[in-house]
């Protein structure tokens, strides 16, 4: 058996690669939109990718097993759990396997075990895996999904915060604590392997650690340690993150079925004159620099979202889906920039250009910034207005006083609470969400902003 996994640090995203070496076939669970790189992996090893399977509905990135059926003819094992909501609706296009709780299938000597493990989403499936080639007659380990992390389990309220179907949090925790009485009935030794780590919005204190086992987790997991359903349903629903807003389009675009890379059109590369005609008409166009080179310098009516671990997550928040995005980036770095946009389904990347060399020929502005100490003055004769854009739970532990609350990913949507008559101050935890915001509003016509240096760490450690 061979047994490799990937991760996608910008989506926080584990996907897995099992190989039967004997028969020469292969399966990969819960894949990224970016095939490419399981394919690969599997011609390498001498195996012949014949199978994709995936936990549930995924809502945090756009899944690969369409681009798997249709480009390379694998078969789909896909949940039938869930009612009519939760079905996938292109499965009947490609050779495919609905799988149900208690179903078994193979991929050469390897056995797989649905389970059904519902709470994160009502149709959310496990899988026990079995290496029939060893002469094992016991599961080596479970795919989780997003059913259980490393010291964390799938949130169940994202249906309801972020694709708006209300009453589904509750009926989620519900199933959730079900699905864990059932988790702990399994043997110590299994591994566990998730389809998400640090930094996921699928739940709020996921590990760093790729991977676990059940009997690790039965210690150290808060979400096993509760016996009583009621409370432990009030602490599931607590402090979670708020879900970006492109999650409820990721939910859609995945049941209905994403496009296929064969499908996505043609990037031009830009002129100075190009780019001009496409800021007049007030497009969209996002630099991918790092803060500190966008802050010096960039052209008029861009936005920036450095290119970093972040990057995706608040694409998603800030790109409107509905409209041609044009990128500014270096080209050596383009096609990891449009891979990263396309996983979480942004799809209309029409134009790209050299974000150094362009910004010299077309003119450049740049953004004031601060310190605390040099900010408070204005701030106390309320000569500025001061926007925190941290998340809810960073607001509640601590804020200035005077300070309005604007998540970062809500702000394209609460432009109308942002004041034109006075200089705005952004200010973050430490600097770098309230740079990307600084960046939207000036491309939206925010002329007088600054960017607070250090953030509300800093505001700590020299006001307070």
């Amino acid at each position: 058996m061979l047994f490799r996994t990937f991760y996608d640090e910008k989506l926080a995203h584990a996907s897995y690669l099992v190989g039967c070496q004997r028969t020469g076939e292969a399966i990969v669970v819960d894949p990224g939109r970016d095939v490419g790189q399981y394919v690969e992996t599997a011609r390498k090893e001498g195996l012949n990718l014949t199978a994709a399977a995936e936990t549930h509905i995924h809502a945090d990135y756009v899944s690969g097993v369409r681009e798997l059926g249709v480009r390379f003819g694998a078969k789909l094992y896909l949940s039938d759990e869930g009612d009519e909501n939760w079905k996938y609706e292109y499965a009947s296009e490609l050779e495919h396997q609905l799988v149900k709780d208690g179903d078994h299938f193979r991929i050469g000597n390897i056995e797989f075990e649905v389970m059904h493990t519902p709470g994160h989403t009502p149709e959310s499936i496990s899988f026990l895996v079995t290496d029939r080639g060893s002469q094992a007659d016991t599961p080596m380990g479970i795919f989780t999904g997003d059913f259980v992390f490393v010291g964390d389990v799938g949130r169940p309220d994202l249906l309801e915060k972020a694709a708006g179907i209300s009453g589904t949090a509750n009926a989620g925790a519900k199933s959730m604590f079900a699905s864990l009485k059932r988790f702990k009935s399994l043997p110590d030794y299994l591994q566990v392997w998730p389809a998400h780590g640090a930094g996921s919005a699928c739940g709020k204190a996921l590990g760093a650690v790729p991977s676990s086992t059940v009997g690790y987790e039965k210690l150290m997991n808060w979400a096993l340690q509760i016996e009583d359903e009621a409370e432990f349903m009030q602490e599931l629903l607590a402090g979670q993150p708020e879900p970006p807003i492109y999650f409820a389009e990721m939910k859609r675009v995945n049941k209905i079925g994403p496009a296929t890379s064969n499908q996505f059109g043609e990037i031009v590369q830009l002129s100075a004159e190009d780019l001009k005609d496409v800021l007049t008409s007030k497009q969209q166009v996002l630099d991918t620099r790092e803060a500190p080179f966008f802050a010096k310098k960039h052209v008029p009516g861009t936005f920036n979202i450095p290119g970093n671990k972040s990057f995706t997550n608040w694409a998603g928040w800030l790109v409107d889906y509905e409209r041609p995005l044009y990128v500014l980036t270096d080209p050596a770095d383009l096609q990891n920039t449009v891979r990263a946009l396309r996983s979480v389904g942004i799809d209309r990347i029409v134009g790209y250009a050299d974000a150094g060399a362009i910004s010299d020929a077309l003119g450049t502005e740049s953004y004031e910034e601060a310190s605390p100490t040099e900010l408070k003055a204005r701030l106390d004769n309320g000569e500025v207005a001061l926007i925190d854009v941290r998340n809810q739970s960073e607001w509640d532990e601590g804020h200035i006083e005077g300070a309005r609350h604007i998540m970062l990913g809500t702000l394209k949507n609460r432009l109308s609470e942002i004041p034109l008559d006075r200089t705005v101050v952004l200010q973050c935890q430490s600097g770098a969400r309230s740079g990307i915001a600084i960046s939207y509003l000036q491309s939206q016509g925010y002329n007088h902003t600054v960017n607070m240096i250090g953030g509300y760490m800093q505001w700590q450690r020299e006001i307070s």
